[in-house]
């Protein structure tokens, strides 16, 4: 097994070769067989152990095994605990899913402080096969049949192409001891339930599984690999991104035979989970919205764009003294007495000083904002008719900031002008405020 992992090193992870590897080690048979492997070879290596507290005093009976395994073969090790139920509970988290973040976390956290290149974790075959059947028993897509990756940022998993059987032979061929988990004996979890009765059923079905699923497993990222050279072509052809918006043109994605696809790999990775509600905004209204945690999709006209969630765009307020003569947040505007005016722009407004009241604010629109379009004096227009007359977008609306000035509006910034505060015959002092690039 030692020689078929300097094999595999060489051929598929040569850029391991002198570099410092953290190695997770629970003290189960799996990682004890990773460090007695890794330690025949030339990488400066050390343990990272992580106690969630989750089995008593077994969880302490494994953190004592580890201790002493590192000090019987004088690796180096961090360790550390957590209280893993009481961080699931506070960020409201599954405990597998609350002891992957905290490890992982960890993990990272060593190779900043400690100067290691590459975390290995001793996941294998048995486990990739798991992987496969948990997702397919609950729908996935491509991605959820593609396996465990090899190689995943600064994680690596060497051992995925060994069996669990040939680390137990390797583990009782070399007399080496280990950890049992009792948790791994209980039917409790899927998984469990699945690697006792359903995969060795699959085993005395056909004795060559694992070659054969693994084979399978090269097919579908194969057939992975190509759908995502294919889905980044069809992307340039159908979307354009304008600083943090992506617009989906939906005149070109409908000419797609299957865009439902298309659009799933685009937009999966923003965490949207209810996919019907995605695909139905093709055909909704104006306005609809989908929301993920962090992004949302909304239906414009012939377009659907996808921006991130501005959990403090309603909030926002910013206050303009008197004396301020630029202001750089949230937006680039100067602030000058001129003696003359030129024509106005989107960009320039004129305006008679002394109308002003001080602090002006800068704030979004609200529903029921109201102002009088230069031009049209004694004339009120609601915000939003001029938002639908521009034909903005639900995005655009909400990017538009609005220069106040006591309860009225001066300017709705690269839009329009109020008519109340215009420069006219009497007016002594012109201000000229600009919006700079």
């Amino acid at each position: 097994m030692l020689d078929r992992l300097k094999n595999h090193i060489a051929q598929k992870l040569p850029f391991l070769n002198n570099k410092k590897l953290l190695l997770a080690t629970s003290g189960g048979l799996d990682s004890i067989v990773m460090a007695h492997l890794f330690n025949e070879l030339d990488n400066p290596i050390a343990l990272a152990h992580c106690n969630f507290q989750l089995r008593g005093l077994e969880s302490f009976g494994d953190q004592n095994f580890v201790q002493d395994f590192a000090a019987t073969t004088n690796i180096p090790l961090f360790l550390t605990q957590f209280d893993t139920e009481a961080f699931a509970k506070d960020y409201k988290l599954s405990t597998q899913v609350a002891a992957r973040d905290l490890r992982y976390n960890w993990f990272y956290e060593l190779l900043d402080t400690e100067n290691y290149d590459y975390i290995l974790t001793a996941h294998h075959a048995d486990d990739n096969i798991e992987t496969f059947l948990i997702n397919l028993s609950r729908g996935t897509g491509l991605e959820g049949l593609v396996g465990i990756p090899e190689q995943n940022d600064k994680i690596i998993r060497p051992l995925l192409h060994f069996s669990r059987a040939e680390i137990a032979n390797y583990a009782k061929e070399n007399n080496i001891q280990w950890r049992e988990d009792s948790s791994n004996a209980s039917d409790k979890y899927l998984r469990n339930k699945i690697r006792h009765d359903l995969v060795p059923l699959l085993k005395e079905l056909n004795p060559h599984f694992i070659s054969s699923f693994q084979k399978t497993q090269s097919y579908l990222q194969e057939s992975q690999a190509m759908i995502e050279d294919a889905s980044i072509m069809v992307y340039q052809q159908v979307v354009r991104q304008e600083e943090n918006e992506i617009y989906f043109d939906l005149n070109q994605l409908l000419k797609l035979p299957n865009y439902r696809s298309y659009l799933y790999q685009w937009l999966h990775e923003f965490g949207f989970t209810a996919w019907d509600d995605v695909y139905n905004l093709v055909d909704s209204q104006s306005g609809k919205q989908v929301f993920s945690a962090e992004f949302r999709l909304v239906k414009d006209r012939n377009s659907l764009i996808l921006s991130p969630i501005d959990f403090n765009a309603e909030k926002e307020e910013y206050l303009i003294e008197k004396e301020d003569q630029d202001v750089k947040i949230p937006l680039k505007l100067s602030f000058c007495k001129v003696d003359d005016i030129s024509i106005l722009t989107n960009t320039t407004i004129f305006v008679d000083a002394d109308k002003l009241s001080f602090p002006l604010v800068l704030r979004k629109w609200n529903e029921g904002d109201s102002f009088q379009p230069f031009g049209m004096e004694g004339k009120s227009k609601k915000v939003s008719k001029l938002f639908k007359d521009e034909k903005l977008s639900l995005i655009e609306k909400e990017n538009v900031w609005i220069l106040w000035s006591e309860n009225k509006i001066v300017w709705l910034i690269g839009l329009r002008q109020d008519e109340r505060f215009r420069i006219d015959n009497k007016t002594q002092n012109r201000l000229k405020i600009q919006l700079e690039e």
